[in-house]
């Protein structure tokens, strides 16, 4: 039977390819190298980035746009990352506008009505999967769509530096990225730029709003997180965010984890009572095989550099691996500095934080072999010290910057840390410390150790993870998103 419209041919499927534009030189805030190869939170700005796309479902391929002289350091990142939908990187232009064409020429080959391309800043890490998702599906709608929040600040236009009028606020958008473009609008609006002789943009809606300026760009709700790193306290902030994300933790189903710990072995310090034995008893009950010190239960003090080597030796010798090393061992001494006895001086830096470094430095050579995870505890006292908690507050800091340290240190040798920070948690040190508490106050010490199992069977690194009985950086997206439609 020859082809009629009885039975229509299935629409072509459309592809979305992500182009990330990591053209800057880090010059305008003094650096010597791209803002997008500095490290956040133990990976480059870059790899934050392109690791949204890679795990994006709607996103099939992903194209770097990179500043010239960094071409191969790009390549680096993307090879040592495994990320298998970055397809070329490719040097970008002077300018914003030459850059967005050099990446329109790349993809040339595809065909213009079944493609979509979202350009995203490479200095945006925080992108969340919803507003990738959103762009993708405002797509199927309008030919061009911009990511904007709402502006919290009254802006003003000045000549001069003085005001010459004060738009209405309430009709202000702070323009995100992507911006996402059905490939034949962008195309055409471009051509009909290029013919300009004054042509000049900052962004790519612009083009379209300037050069098609009969096609609608419709505006996706985006989020305060989603910030561009531009100045020296943005590098900082975006740390901070990263250490808040808690969301960003995989979550694990129990098969999940009965896959990814059968045969692997786990040594837990400070496994005999609260957080630290509910990470044993939650790895055991998914199959893996583990080994717990304590002083209490097998006299093993953790401050010693020679009884953490016979313990991580033991366990070694009985399974041949190591792959995940626990510490929870710790010490809350509470009171003023000045009346603090040095013995006691002594034992809070001893266990709460020469441990760890101990710890760290013993089980480096095991982890190496499995491309395993190390895992510390802070506390939320770390972000500021309290009075009459100075040495648990700055202990808990110095292992958060421990955590930070080694993560670069270890990128190249395959091995992870990462640092889990619980609310208030019910366990028998905060016990022994403050006495009962009203009930619903505090956190359970198995949530703790659920995230704790799901972190150590993730691929982060250099994590500070939250663990709280709301996630605030959750609550911030729900509140952004509400307040941008």
């Amino acid at each position: 039977m020859p082809e009629s419209s009885t039975f229509p041919r299935p629409a072509p499927a459309t592809r979305t390819v992500a182009v990330v534009l990591a053209g800057g030189s880090g010059q305008r805030i003094g650096l010597a190298t791209p803002k997008q190869l500095l490290k956040i939170a133990g990976k480059t700005i870059l790899e934050h980035t392109l690791d949204v796309f890679e795990q994006a479902p709607r996103v099939d391929e992903v194209l770097v746009m990179m500043n010239p002289g960094f071409v191969s350091d790009a390549e680096a990142v993307v090879q040592r990352a495994g990320l298998a939908k970055v397809t070329r990187v490719l040097p970008g232009g002077t300018s914003r506008n030459a850059t967005t064409q050099l990446a329109l020429d790349a993809l040339s080959h595809l065909p213009a009505d079944t493609t979509n391309v979202l350009f995203h800043d490479a200095v945006r890490p925080l992108l969340s999967q919803r507003v990738v998702d959103d762009c993708v599906d405002s797509l199927d709608r309008y030919a061009a769509v911009d990511v904007a929040i709402p502006s919290s600040d009254t802006i003003i236009e000045v000549d001069d530096d003085v005001i010459t009028d004060v738009p209405t606020r309430s009709r202000l958008r702070r323009g995100q990225t992507p911006q996402g473009f059905r490939l034949s609008t962008i195309r055409e609006a471009y051509e009909r730029a290029w013919a300009d002789p004054g042509f000049e943009a900052t962004d790519d809606c612009t083009v379209v709003l300037r050069y098609s300026p009969g096609t609608p760009i419709h505006v996706v709700a985006g989020e305060e997180q989603n910030m561009k790193v531009t100045q020296p306290v943005d590098i900082f902030i975006a740390d901070k965010l990263f250490q808040l994300s808690s969301a960003a933790t995989p979550e694990f189903t129990d098969r999940d984890r009965d896959r990814l710990l059968e045969g692997r072995t786990a040594v837990v310090f400070g496994g005999s009572h609260g957080i630290g034995a509910e990470v044993a008893d939650l790895a055991e009950k998914h199959g893996a095989r583990v080994f717990r010190y304590s002083r209490s239960a097998t006299r093993t003090d953790v401050s010693d550099p020679a009884q953490i080597a016979a313990a991580l030796e033991q366990a070694h010798s009985a399974t041949g691996r190591v792959d995940f090393v626990v510490n929870t061992a710790g010490v809350l001494r509470i009171g003023r500095l000045d009346g603090t006895d040095p013995a006691t001086i002594e034992e809070a830096l001893r266990v709460n934080y020469l441990a760890p470094v101990h710890i760290a430095r013993a089980s480096f050579p095991y982890l190496a072999q499995t491309g395993g995870q190390l895992l510390l505890y802070t506390s939320s006292s770390y972000t500021r010290g309290r009075a009459e908690y100075s040495l648990y507050s700055s202990t808990k800091a110095a292992t958060v910057n421990l955590t930070q340290a080694l993560a670069d240190e270890w990128s190249g040798d395959g091995v992870r840390i990462n640092c889990i920070n619980p609310e208030r948690t019910r366990t028998p040190m905060r016990t022994k410390a403050f006495g009962e508490e009203p009930a619903g106050t505090l956190l359970s010490a198995g949530k703790v150790a659920r995230t704790s199992l799901d972190v150590l069977l993730s691929d982060l690194t250099g994590h500070v993870v939250d663990v709280r009985r709301e996630d605030p950086v959750a609550a911030v997206r729900t509140r952004g998103t509400e307040e941008g439609r």
